[in-house]
C-alpha cells in the first residue's frame, strides 16, 4: 500500500468512524469530520498532512508516476 492510499484509507475510516459515534453517542463527533475534512483540503494545496510523516515513517512508499504501478 502506499502512502496516498493510507491516508485516503485512513481519512474514509475516520469519517465514518465518526459518523456512527455522532449518531450513537454525541452529535459532538461531528467535529472529527470536520477536522478530518479540513486537513484534507490543506493537504491537497500543500501536498502534506501528519498522517503521510506517519505512513512514511512505518515504511510505506510514495506511488510512482509510473504507468502500471
Amino acid at each position: 500500500m502506499t502512502v496516498e492510499r493510507g491516508v485516503r484509507l485512513m481519512a474514509g475510516f475516520m469519517v465514518l468512524l465518526s459518523l456512527a459515534l455522532a449518531h450513537y453517542v454525541s452529535v459532538y463527533w461531528l467535529w472529527l469530520t470536520a477536522f478530518v475534512s479540513l486537513n484534507l483540503v490543506q493537504s491537497a494545496f500543500t501536498n502534506w498532512c501528519p498522517a503521510m510523516a506517519i505512513f512514511r515513517a512505518m515504511g510505506m512508499k510514495d506511488a510512482g508516476c509510473g504507468i502500471g504501478k
